[in-house]
């Protein structure tokens, strides 16, 4: 039943993710061909990646393993975030789609965290999670709820969110993104464990925190 759930989950997220209006626009740029698999021998800077001679594509450079098997979550936050996207599954390139698989141990967090390049719809195979997003200033409303297996949640594009395993065990969810590479900050790292870091005077007068505070949450975040 669990490996029912977890393909049911993975069509529907990519399913989701590409059944757009046509007069909406997505995160990523729309393709100018069928296909553009990523040519992992090139060394250019582009937006994106460059392109695999299409005569050297073949069936496997559409598939991919990457989510098959749970992640480890022996770590502080007790959560494995397993991303399959353009930079792992060349396939995608140009695809403006992608997805992660998340593995809570029990109690787990998914920190917050914010996607700058995609919004996020959350499909929860197995478990029962806290989920929420906080909206922008000025309101920062918090948007919560508790879900539980089978349930959707989707996070808008940009916003700080969250998923917390509130269950009696593990949980695992499975979220699609409307980027070939949504990228991922979070918040505790980007201010605390940042590099070369903030200067402590920035974090001490913006938080108010003291000199003690600011060198005590580094130590603890850059552990996480």
């Amino acid at each position: 039943m669990a490996l029912l759930w977890t393909r049911l989950a993975i069509l529907g997220l990519i399913t989701m993710a590409t059944m757009q209006p046509q007069i909406s626009l997505a995160a990523d740029a729309d393709p100018l061909q069928d296909f553009c698999v990523k040519d992992t021998n090139q060394q250019l800077h582009v937006n994106g990646f460059p392109c695999k001679d299409p005569a050297q594509v073949q069936a496997s450079d559409f598939a991919s393993a990457v989510l098959k098997n749970p992640g480890n979550t022996s770590n502080g936050l007790g959560v494995a975030v397993t991303a399959a996207n353009a930079l792992n599954f060349a396939g995608l390139n140009t695809q403006g789609v992608s997805v992660a698989r998340i593995d809570f141990a029990k109690n787990g967090l998914n920190p917050p965290h914010v996607h700058p390049r995609a919004s996020e719809i959350l499909f929860l195979a197995q478990g029962t999670l806290l989920v929420g997003f906080v909206t922008s200033m000025p309101e920062n409303k918090l948007f919560a709820q508790t879900i539980n297996a089978g349930e959707l949640f989707i996070f808008p594009r940009g916003l700080v969110h969250f998923q917390l395993n509130v269950g009696y065990g593990t949980a695992v969810a499975f979220s699609g993104f409307n980027s070939q590479n949504q990228g991922t900050s979070q918040v505790a790292k980007a201010l605390f464990a940042s590099n070369p870091p903030i200067d402590d005077a920035v974090l001490e007068k913006a938080l108010q925190l003291s000199a003690a505070d600011v060198q005590h949450l580094r130590s603890l975040i850059s552990k996480t």
